[in-house]
């Protein structure tokens, strides 16, 4: 959950009584990414989407679709389309209906952001390299060392427990004031309505967090 970071239980179950029921699924897996290990293919969802631009590292402008393989070449097709998920797309050709492309190109849009992608790939190297399994670890320690802190400045913070994503979260009156005030202070934090989120990451250092906790701590003041 974008807001909180908590996590749904239970997709294998939702996803087989969606099928049983006649209904594809599509999983929205941007917050899960580079933090869980996703395994779309076990879960059996027809689409997911996602992107690059938080926890795979790989900046903006790079998000995707997965589609099930037995849905490519099955007649499942887009309401529209760009000019790149046309067959012979240099053709310049605009039959009605539109010739799809074969398997994936069938669902794609229209021209690309290049550079966007191979910014993404470094992200993709970088968390392939570590491994998720490590970086979750790693991200539920520094979680609990960042609410420890929280707690000892007598702020109440929820996070680095099994059920939650990769940040912490502080539920305040004014989370969006309380961001920008942080911010100002030098601390990189964000806000989704009541909640303040903050987020360690490889890089963020135990001192860091200690100041995040104390500047937290004065600016609710």
């Amino acid at each position: 959950m974008f807001q909180t970071g908590q996590m749904l239980s239970g997709i294998e179950r939702i996803v087989a009584a969606a099928h049983a029921a006649g209904a594809k699924v599509l999983l929205d897996v941007y917050h899960s990414l580079g933090v869980l290990p996703v395994d779309v293919a076990a879960l059996d969802v027809d689409f997911a989407v996602g992107g690059a631009y938080k926890y795979l590292r790989g900046g903006p402008g790079a998000c995707f679709l997965y589609v099930a393989p037995r849905h490519l070449d099955a007649g499942l097709r887009t309401l529209d389309t760009g000019w790149f998920a046309k067959s012979g797309r240099f053709r310049y050709e605009r039959p009605d209906p539109p010739r799809f492309a074969e398997g994936g190109d069938a669902w794609l849009e229209s021209t690309p952001p290049v550079l966007a992608c191979y910014q993404a790939r470094a992200g993709q190297v970088f968390t392939l390299a570590i491994g998720v399994d490590r970086l979750r670890a790693y991200s539920i320690r520094r979680q609990r060392e960042l609410v420890a802190a929280l707690d000892r400045h007598g702020v109440a913070a929820a996070g680095g427990s099994p059920d939650r994503g990769a940040f912490a979260v502080v539920r305040c009156g004014d989370a969006a004031a309380v961001a920008q005030r942080m911010r100002a202070e030098g601390v990189d934090v964000d806000a989704r309505g009541s909640w303040l989120r903050l987020c360690p990451d490889v890089l963020t250092t135990g001192a860091e967090l200690d100041a995040a906790a104390a500047t937290l701590a004065r600016v609710l003041r």
